[in-house]
């Protein structure tokens, strides 16, 4: 069997554009602890789950065995944040505030506070879903990683609506509203 180099695999997996997310608990002196984390999927609506994958090697993954945490998407203005979580401390350091599960971070486009569900082997990773029990949001755009730098959304292609295919979010994702008729639905 072949073995694939580190490197391209990390490039390869670069090629996915993602968020970037500060994943929060406390630490076991009960002080907000963080670490930038651009894994992070949405898992389940019903019961509401998410995933985060963090290095065994972190912190914060030994914190997170059973521990309640939070998933702070950052904003696109946050890169400095991201920064001070991925090993290269920024000044001033990041506002706190408490959460309803753990501490969460000041300015976030997103912040999703989860209740531990489960833990999974991931190889030299940890995957940890989590049951979200509160969820916020605001209008500002979100940071995103790409090709191993950060990024910020371009503009908005107005032009094409999901409607338009058959992985429409109204049509399919998330199943249809109750009579729902898809031949109403654009071409």
């Amino acid at each position: 069997m072949m073995t694939l180099d580190q490197r391209v695999l990390r490039d390869g997996f670069g090629r996915f554009a993602t968020g970037v997310t500060v994943v929060s608990c406390t630490n076991p002196d009960g002080q907000p602890h963080g670490a930038t984390v651009n894994a992070f999927t949405a898992v389940s609506l019903d019961p509401a789950l998410c995933q985060v994958t963090l290095t065994r090697k972190s912190k914060a993954g030994g914190y997170l065995d059973g521990a309640p945490f939070a998933v702070n998407v950052l904003a696109a203005e946050q890169q400095h944040i991201a920064w001070h979580f991925a090993g290269r401390p920024q000044e001033p350091g990041p506002k706190w505030t408490d959460g309803p599960t753990a501490p969460v971070l000041i300015g976030n486009a997103a912040t999703i506070s989860c209740r531990p569900w489960r833990t999974y082997d991931g190889g030299d990773h940890l995957i940890v879903l989590g049951e979200v029990v509160d969820i916020e949001f605001t209008d500002a755009e979100p940071l995103l990683f790409f090709a191993g730098r950060f990024r910020e959304l371009g503009e908005v292609d107005t032009t094409a609506h999901w409607a338009a295919s058959v992985d429409c979010p109204h049509a399919s994702w998330f199943g249809l509203p109750s009579g729902a008729d898809l031949s109403r639905v654009p071409a």
